[in-house]
Formats: C-alpha cells, sequence, structure tokens
C-alpha cells in the first residue's frame, strides 16, 4: 500500500479547495491511504462556519465516489450538530464513511474553544481497514502523551494538522517521536500556507522520515515487515 501526504495550501475560495483535493486523489494511484491537512477545505473560517458545513457536505458525497477506487481517504472538516460545530476526521473507504471523530483536545492559543465544541476523547481509537490497525490523532492531540497510549499498538498513524511555523521543530520532534515510540508509521500532513509549519512527512517505524517542504504530494510504501521486525528486535511491549 503507498501512503500519501498532501501538503496544500488553502484559499478563500471552498469550492476551489475541494476541486484541487479531487485533482490530488486522482493523481495518487490505487491502493493508497491519503491524508490531508487539517480542515482542508475551508480552514479556521469562523465567520464562515455554515458555508463550511456546506462544502463538508459537498465533499462527503465526492470523496465516497473517489474512495471507490480502491483508496482509503481521510481529512477533518467542519461538521455541525444541532447548535455545535465541530472539527471532524472523517474515513472514507470503498464508497463508505468508516470513521469520524472530532477534535478532542481544541488548541487553547485562539479561538477554537470558543467556535468549536470538543469532541469525545474515547473515539479516538484504531480502527481495522484490511487488517492494517490505523489511528488518528488531530493537531494539537500530537502533545498529549495520554492519546499515545491509547492508541498504541496501531500500524499507521495519522497526523493532520494546522501546525504554525513559528513551532515547526515541535510538530516535527513530536511526529517523529510518536513513530519511534510506537514502532509504527506515521503519515503527518499539515498546510503550506504561509504561517504554517509544512513539515508533512511519512516517517517510518525506525524513525526514517520522508519530507520535502516544497511538495504538495509525499509518498512512501507501506510495509507491515518494518513494523514487525521492530516489534520483534525491539520489543517495548507493543502488540
Amino acid at each position: 500500500m503507498n501512503l500519501v501526504s498532501l501538503q496544500l495550501k488553502t484559499s478563500n475560495n471552498f469550492e476551489k479547495n475541494l476541486q484541487k483535493l479531487k485533482k490530488h486523489i486522482l493523481k495518487t494511484p490505487q491502493n493508497s491511504l491519503i491524508l490531508a491537512p487539517e480542515l482542508y477545505l475551508n480552514g479556521y473560517a469562523y465567520d464562515r462556519l455554515e458555508e463550511a458545513v456546506n462544502i463538508t457536505n459537498k465533499a462527503i458525497k465526492l470523496l465516497k465516489k473517489l474512495s471507490l477506487d480502491d483508496k482509503i481517504i481521510a481529512l477533518t472538516m467542519t461538521t455541525k450538530k444541532n447548535t455545535k460545530y465541530f472539527n471532524t476526521l472523517h474515513i472514507f473507504y470503498q464508497g463508505q464513511i468508516i470513521h469520524t471523530q472530532s477534535k478532542a483536545k481544541l488548541f487553547v492559543l485562539d479561538d477554537e474553544k470558543k467556535y468549536f465544541t470538543a469532541g469525545d476523547q474515547q473515539d479516538i481509537k484504531i480502527i481495522e481497514i484490511n487488517n492494517i490497525k490505523i489511528a488518528t490523532l488531530i493537531c494539537f492531540e500530537l502533545r498529549f502523551l495520554e492519546l499515545w497510549k491509547q492508541i498504541q499498538g496501531a500500524d499507521i498513524i495519522l497526523v493532520p494538522a494546522m501546525w504554525g511555523k513559528l513551532r515547526k521543530q515541535n510538530y516535527e520532534v513530536l511526529s517523529t517521536a510518536l513513530a519511534i515510540a510506537n514502532q509504527c508509521y506515521v503519515v503527518a500532513s499539515d498546510s503550506a500556507n504561509k504561517n504554517m509549519a509544512k513539515s508533512s512527512a511519512i516517517i517510518s517505524p525506525f524513525g526514517k522520515t520522508i519530507s520535502n517542504n516544497n511538495q504538495k504530494r509525499i509518498v512512501s510504501s507501506f510495509e507491515i515487515k518494518e513494523i514487525q521486525k521492530m516489534r520483534r528486535y525491539l520489543p517495548t511491549e507493543i502488540k
């Protein structure tokens, strides 16, 4: 399987963002897991939340179709339940949404808590797709070590983010440490906007990092044997 991290700029044109996402998904090969940056479709457009929900609803229909081409597609989008807004991860596969979780740890240095409602931390869990164990930490959640323990044993951990460039090194170090500590692959996908860290990467269980701040698509292969090898020769009670 291919692991694909998208590193894209979010514009003020939500429809344009959706079409760009479609273009990049179509350019990826079959049998790929594709991760887009956090809230790629609309960013943190707090003054346009209803528009953001509308583009989410449109995107869901499109991404279900695109996932039929033997692709796993993951990204967070703005959702609404009753009167509350959430930053919600969706994972699409075989024409269906197979997992959702809303961001449980909202960022403390902006207005995220003012406009979004925190999700249930218990939804941060390992799911299985074709016998591959996958889990997700959304941006700021990467900083919480209890969440690392909660998803221990995953084969792939996804980290979609809009991580600021002032804390670029933090994102890189934490993502790499997550892969090494859990002896798994980490797919980190950050926004390419000028105030963001970029630093999107695919990191192996050994900590080898494939990253390029100038690329829009970062691609690497997933090898389950690399996980098994690390866990066999350096046993740390991860199963």
